[in-house]
């Protein structure tokens, strides 16, 4: 019986036109090794008009029209984010190739791209499950995907006035937020929009999210952890009579009375790591712990 080919689904950040190189070292050892290669039609079109590369690829698809064996992800975290939304819940695992600047989602180095791939075909890797999160919002839909794998934030729009959000958790009262607005956070997004806002580092697979104000009024108002099994209900009031959400960074105006819940998504995303890499070696090396600054 002939060996089936693995299938591979190319994500890409089409603004990085400096990243060729990186690119096309992907797509010749994937030929290499006679893998199917399908692009994402927005970086395709990208590829061969931008960047004049010419891509061997076996399909072009568009929105969630891939089925695959691996994503990978070329780009910065932005671009695994965008990836990991339209993986979604099929529970292909995601392999994020760093083309951008800090990257703790896409930690593979251009110039470890072959020895990352190595791994895949020598099945030389772990799979970690990284809890996502939902909104559900009562009296106005959630346009597009209502899933995060980073966070959710609620926040101010239009003026400099801020928000009160009223916070309750499994049914009981928590606060009332006077702040520019509420980010609640994964384990995985907690080194995001969470660290900026004061909010803890937290490990994967710890079951747990984090609710972290942004700018409160009240010194009082700190970050708090709470069990990622939780269902988060909030109401918020704003002198414009409306605000954004934001998941993962697409953003939505809704009007103030609308009630938003947000619990644990029912899937989870499922990133490749190879052997040698390692979450505290990476907040060592991304945040630059215990480097001496001094000149």
């Amino acid at each position: 019986m002939a060996k089936s080919r693995l299938k591979f689904a190319l994500f890409g950040n089409e603004y990085q036109v400096k990243k060729s190189a990186s690119i096309q070292k992907i797509l010749s050892y994937l030929k290499l090794k006679r893998a199917e290669i399908y692009v994402d039609k927005t970086f395709y079109d990208f590829l061969i008009n931008n960047q004049k590369i010419d891509v061997e690829a076996d399909g072009v698809f568009e929105g969630y029209n891939f089925d695959v064996d691996y994503v990978i992800s070329m780009g910065g975290d932005g671009t695994f984010l965008k990836a990991a939304s339209r993986v979604g819940a099929k529970g292909i695992p995601v392999i994020g190739v760093n083309m951008g600047r800090l990257g703790f989602l896409a930690d593979v180095l251009p110039s470890e791209i072959e020895e990352a791939l190595d791994a895949i075909f020598t099945k030389n890797y772990r799979v970690e499950e990284h809890t996502a999160i939902q909104i559900e919002a009562d009296g106005e839909p959630i346009e597009g995907n209502p899933f995060a794998l980073n966070d959710i934030a609620v926040l101010k729009r239009d003026n400099a006035s801020m928000i009160t959000i009223k916070a309750v958790v499994n049914g009981d009262f928590l606060v009332n937020y006077q702040a520019d607005g509420l980010v609640i956070c994964t384990p995985t997004g907690s080194t995001a929009y969470n660290l900026s806002n004061g909010g803890p580092i937290i490990v994967p697979q710890s079951g747990s999210l984090c609710l972290t104000p942004v700018a409160p009024h009240s010194l009082n108002i700190r970050p708090i952890v709470i069990n990622d099994d939780s269902v988060i209900e909030l109401n918020v009031e704003s002198r414009s009579h409306n605000f954004l959400v934001a998941v993962d960074g697409r953003s939505q105006k809704l009007v103030e009375g609308t009630k938003l819940t947000i619990r644990k998504a029912p899937y989870t995303i499922k990133i490749v790591k190879t052997c040698s890499r390692r979450y505290f070696s990476t907040l060592r090396e991304k945040l630059m712990w215990g480097a001496d600054q001094r000149q």
